[in-house]
């Protein structure tokens, strides 16, 4: 039985390929995709790529996206990948009016969830059914101004 530390050659050389590979962490996950949308119909060899830089300025991957609105419109958009980066949650925000505008309005979001937290007298407004009452209807009344000065 061979041992494992061992591989087949004329002289008897440690195996050691591991050392080359870092281990990928229990809470990650390694994805693999091709860097063009459509499969080539003629495949080619490129060579002399040695940077993932390099890789993405010969394959400039891209891709088109149809994101949906609250109210159901749909609106295209096309991502390109220039760098690693471009593939992580800010680098697609940048890339994306679309995004860009769901990212404000959820920040907005979140400062108002915040206010509604830490503001002593709107929990208290909001515990009393006729100051809950008067507040939605202040509330309603700017809504419908708003909409009105549009």
């Amino acid at each position: 039985m061979l041992d494992s530390n061992y591989g087949l050659g004329g002289t008897e050389v440690k195996t050691d390929a591991s050392e080359a590979f870092a281990e990928i962490p229990q809470n990650r996950t390694l994805m693999a995709e091709k860097l063009t949308k459509d499969a080539p119909v003629k495949p080619e060899m490129v060579h002399g790529l040695q940077t993932i830089e390099q890789v993405f300025a010969n394959f400039k991957p891209e891709v088109g996206v149809d994101f949906e609105d609250a109210e159901g419109v749909t609106k295209k958009e096309t991502l390109k990948f220039a760098n690693l980066g471009d593939f992580g949650v800010k680098g697609i925000i940048d890339q994306s009016e679309f995004l860009k505008d769901n990212a404000t309005q959820r920040e907005e979001y979140l400062k108002i969830i915040k206010q509604l937290k830490s503001n002593k007298i709107l929990k208290a407004a909001l515990t009393d059914p006729d100051a809950k009452k008067a507040l939605l209807d202040s509330i309603y009344a700017m809504v419908a101004e708003l909409k009105n000065n549009k």
